[in-house]
């Protein structure tokens, strides 16, 4: 497939939503609006499974503002767990994919410890280029 024809895709076009999303964000060159890899992967995949219609937008906001309050209750102390604004928004991908049945407790641990059982060697801890998309067809 060359790059014109690419560039139609559903996947090009979530991928050009992600861009425009993430060059709009504060920050600029002086301040990476991600300090990990990860971030910007879970960023993508929470703005390509809404654009997927797996859930509402408003639906995650409350669960993203639902994870911040949480940790404040808790008794947040940076000494125990710091702040990540990514590691609530993750939180919040979950728990919106789990309440539409798209995503167990079973499943995300069985990923989980896919991810875990790679090794350091294999890149997944690099950042990867490659367009992020969501699978309609495993709704």
């Amino acid at each position: 497939m060359t790059a014109p024809e690419r560039e139609g895709t559903e996947v090009g076009d979530a991928r050009r939503r992600v861009q425009t999303l993430v060059a709009g964000l504060p920050g600029g060159e002086e301040q990476a609006s991600f300090r990990e890899p990860w971030e910007l992967r879970a960023f993508a995949l929470a703005v390509a499974a809404y654009h997927a219609g797996q859930y509402e937008w408003s639906e995650f906001q409350l669960s993203l503002i639902e994870s911040i309050r949480r940790w404040e209750d808790d008794g947040a102390n940076a000494s125990d767990e710091p702040w990540s604004y990514y590691e609530h928004w993750l939180t919040a991908l979950e728990t919106v994919l789990a309440g539409s049945g798209l995503l167990s407790e079973a499943d995300l641990d069985d990923r989980t410890r896919a991810v875990l059982a790679t090794p350091k060697n294999a890149n997944h801890h690099e950042a990867h280029r490659e367009p992020v998309a969501v699978d309609p067809a495993s709704r």
